[in-house]
C-alpha cells in the first residue's frame, strides 16, 4: 500500500530508456500503485519504450482484483497478474535467468515487498536457498529474486527497511546486492512517522535504484523529511563512502551531508577494539528464557542482574525499586555459565526510541554499586565491553563511555544504524581512541560531578584537534 506521492517518485527515480520494450516486474503489487505510477510516466513521455509488459505477483485475492482492474485501464499493455507466492512460485519454476534459457528477464522492476522475518527451517528461506540466496527477511528475499531474474542494465528501484545496511545476519543479502547491482541512488526519510503515517512499522525505509550488472560509480544520496518531498536535498558521493574499503561486514552507510565525521578524519581515532584488547559482546542473559530463576529484588542466592535502566554516564544505580524490571537472578547450575565477575564495565543500550536524541547511550558499570556481589547477570538489551568475560580497569570503562556519548560517535553510527537498535558487531566495526587516550579520558571524568554533552564534546575536540 505504498502512498502515491512515493509511487511517483520511485517512478521518477529510474534513468530515461530508449529501449522498445519494456519488461517490468512488480512482486506484491498490492493494488498496483508502483506499475501505475510506472506506467503513468510512460504515457506521459518519460521513457520511449514501444511496448510494454507488466508482470505483477499478488497472494491477496481481494487485492488482487483490483490490480487486474487498474492495469487494464492502459492501453498497448501486456499486463500479467500472476495469483501466488512470488518466492515460491520463482523457486518452483527455477525461477534464476540463467536456469531459463532462450527466456528475457525483467529490464525494470519496481517493488515495495512485505517485511516479515523467516525462519532458518522455512519453505520460504528453504526456497530462497535452493535458489542460491541467503535471505532472513522476505524484503531481501523479493529484491535477491528481483536482481536474479532480471537483464544485464535492468533498472530496480524498491522500498525497503534500512536495517539491511548493516548487522550480521544481513551480510549474505549485501554481498548478493553487491556482487551483482550496482547502487546509484538512496532517498531517506528523515521522519518515518510522517512518510508512512498510515502504517504501523515501525522500521526506518530507504528507496534504492540499483542497475544490474553495471560498474559502481559515485552514489546519489537524497533526504526529505516525508513523502511531501518539499525540502528534497540531493548529493553525491564517492563509493568508498558508501561502502568503507576496509569493512569486512561491507555495512552500507547512508550519508546525509557531504561533511566527512570528524572521526573518521581523525588520525587520533583509529584503534580496533583488537588493538585496545577489548571486546564488546551482547548481554548474555535472556530474560523470558530464564523467567523462573528472576527475582523482583535480592534476596538469599541471588545476584544482581543488570538492565538498561540501571545504567548512567556516571555509574550504577543498584538495586531500583520501581523499575518494573527484575533485579536479581538466582544463581545456580541454570544460570551459572551466562553470569560475569564483578567489576568495571562500559554497557551500551541496544535499543533507543526514535525520540530520543542520541542513538548511542553509553554507561558505566561500578562493581561498588553491587556491594559483596562477586558475580553479575548482564541482561540482553546491554552490549558490554570486557576483557574476556572479565571487568576493564576503571578509567579505562569510563574513558570509553565518554568517547562513546559523544555527539561525534552518534552521528558516525546513525550514517550505517539508522534504526533504533545498536548491535555489538556496529561498535566491533568502529575505531576508537587509543587505550592511553580513552584512559585519560576516564581519569578527567572520575573528576566530575556531572556532565553535560558539551562537557562530553569538548573531550573528544580537545583529542582530534
Amino acid at each position: 500500500m505504498t502512498p502515491s506521492s512515493v509511487a511517483r517518485f520511485m517512478a521518477d527515480m529510474f534513468p530515461p530508456s530508449t529501449q522498445k520494450t519494456c519488461r517490468l516486474l512488480d512482486a506484491g503489487a498490492g493494488v498496483g500503485a508502483l506499475s501505475c505510477a510506472f506506467l503513468d510516466r510512460w504515457v506521459h513521455g518519460g521513457f520511449g519504450f514501444q511496448r510494454v509488459s507488466v508482470t505483477a505477483y499478488e497472494i491477496d485475492a481481494t487485492l488482487r482484483g483490483h490490480l487486474e482492474q487498474h492495469l487494464a485501464g492502459y492501453e498497448n499493455v501486456h499486463a500479467e497478474v500472476i495469483a501466488g507466492d512470488f518466492i515460491e512460485l520463482a523457486a518452483a519454476s527455477s525461477g534464476l535467468l540463467a536456469d531459463r534459457p532462450g527466456r528475457a528477464g525483467y529490464t525494470h522492476a519496481i517493488l515495495n515487498p512485505p517485511y516479515k522475518k523467516i525462519n532458518s527451517n522455512s519453505a520460504h528461506r528453504l526456497a530462497l536457498r535452493s535458489l542460491g540466496i541467503e535471505a532472513v527477511n522476505l524484503y531481501a528475499g523479493f529484491v535477491a529474486l528481483a536482481v536474479a531474474q532480471a537483464d544485464p542494465g535492468a533498472q530496480i528501484v524498491a522500498i525497503i527497511p534500512r536495517s539491511f545496511c548493516n548487522g550480521p545476519y544481513y551480510r549474505p543479502f549485501r554481498d548478493f546486492i553487491l556482487a551483482r547491482t550496482a547502487i546509484h541512488h538512496m532517498h531517506l526519510f528523515e521522519s518515518r512517522s510522517k512518510a508512512f503515517k498510515d502504517d504501523e512499522v515501525l522500521q526506518e525505509n530507504i528507496i534504492i535504484r540499483l542497475e544490474c550488472g553495471a560498474r559502481q560509480g559515485p552514489v546519489t544520496i537524497s533526504t526529505s523529511t516525508d513523502d511531501g518531498f518539499t525540502d528534497l536535498a540531493m548529493h553525491v558521493h564517492p563509493f568508498d563512502q558508501i561502502v568503507f574499503p576496509d569493512d569486512p561486514e561491507r555495512f552500507i552507510h547512508v550519508p546525509t551531508s557531504l561533511e566527512r565525521s570528524s572521526i573518521e578524519l581523525s588520525p587520533a581515532v583509529r584503534s580496533t577494539l583488537a588493538d585496545l584488547g577489548i571486546k564488546v559482546s551482547t548481554g548474555p542473559v535472556v530474560d523470558f528464557r530464564l523467567k523462573e530463576h528472576l527475582r523482583d529484588m535480592p534476596e538469599e542466592g541471588a545476584v544482581p542482574l543488570v538492565y538498561p535502566g540501571h545504567l548512567g554516564v556516571q555509574g550504577t544505580v543498584w538495586p531500583l525499586p520501581g523499575l518494573k524490571k527484575p533485579n536479581a537472578i538466582k544463581r545456580n547450575e541454570a544460570t551459572e555459565k551466562w553470569l560475569y565477575p564483578n567489576g568495571f564495565y562500559c554497557a551500551v543500550r541496544r535499543f533507543s526510541s526514535k525520540e530520543e536524541r542520541r542513538r548511542v547511550i553509553a554507561g558505566v558499570v561500578e562493581p561498588t554499586a553491587f556491594g559483596d556481589h562477586v558475580v553479575l547477570g548482564f541482561e540482553n538489551h546491554i552490549n558490554l565491553f570486557h576483557e574476556n568475560r572479565r571487568g576493564l580497569d576503571e578509567f579505562l570503562a569510563r574513558g570509553l563511555a565518554v568517547f562513546l556519548n559523544t555527539t561525534a560517535v552518534d552521528d558516525c553510527l546513525r550514517r550505517f544504524s539508522g534504526h533504533t537498535q545498536v548491535n555489538a558487531t556496529d561498535l566491533r566495526l568502529m575505531k576508537y581512541p587509543s587505550r592511553e587516550a580513552l584512559i585519560k579520558m576516564g581519569e578527567w571524568a572520575k573528576q566530575q560531578t556531572e556532565f553535560t554533552q558539551e562537557m562530553l564534546d569538548e573531550q573528544l575536540a580537545k583529542l582530534i584537534e
